[in-house]
C-alpha cells in the first residue's frame, strides 16, 4: 500500500556531502494516520542490509553507530517526508540507500515498506 521514493544519491569524494529524501508518494494510509516510523537503510554489493538512521513518529531518533555525529535526520514539514544529511562521507558508506516506512521503531528488525533506492558512492 505505502509507497516510497528515495533521491539524493550521487557520487562524491570522501569529506563530501550529499543529502538524500524520501517521500511517501500514496496517500496517507490508516497506519499514517495512527503515526509512523520512516528511516533508511542501506545495503552494499555482496553485503547485508543494514540500519543507517530512523525516526519515529513523535520525533525520537537513532543512528547507526558508524554514521553517528556525520549523519542527520529530520522530518520535513511534511509529515511523509524525511531528510538525511551526509557529511564528511567515507567510502564505507557507498551502497544503495533504502527509505523505510514501518508503523513503529523496532529498527532492527524487517518490517514495514521499502524505497526502491538511490545510489551513493564516495571515492576516496
Amino acid at each position: 500500500q505505502v509507497q516510497l521514493v528515495e533521491s539524493g544519491g550521487g557520487s562524491v569524494q570522501a569529506g563530501g556531502s550529499l543529502n538524500l529524501t524520501c517521500v511517501v508518494t500514496t496517500r496517507v494510509t490508516s497506519i499514517m494516520e495512527w503515526g509512523a516510523s520512516m528511516g533508511f537503510y542501506r545495503q552494499a554489493p555482496g553485503k547485508r542490509r543494514e540500519f543507517v538512521a530512523g525516526l519515529s513518529n513523535d520525533g525520537v531518533i537513532e543512528y547507526r553507530h558508524s554514521v553517528e555525529g556525520r549523519f542527520r535526520l529530520s522530518r520535513g514539514d511534511d509529515k511523509n517526508t524525511i531528510h538525511l544529511q551526509m557529511s564528511n562521507l567515507e567510502p564505507d558508506d557507498s551502497a544503495i540507500y533504502f527509505c523505510n516506512h514501518r508503523p513503529f521503531p523496532n529498527w532492527d528488525a524487517e518490517a514495514g515498506a521499502w524505497g526502491q533506492g538511490t545510489q551513493v558512492s564516495v571515492s576516496s
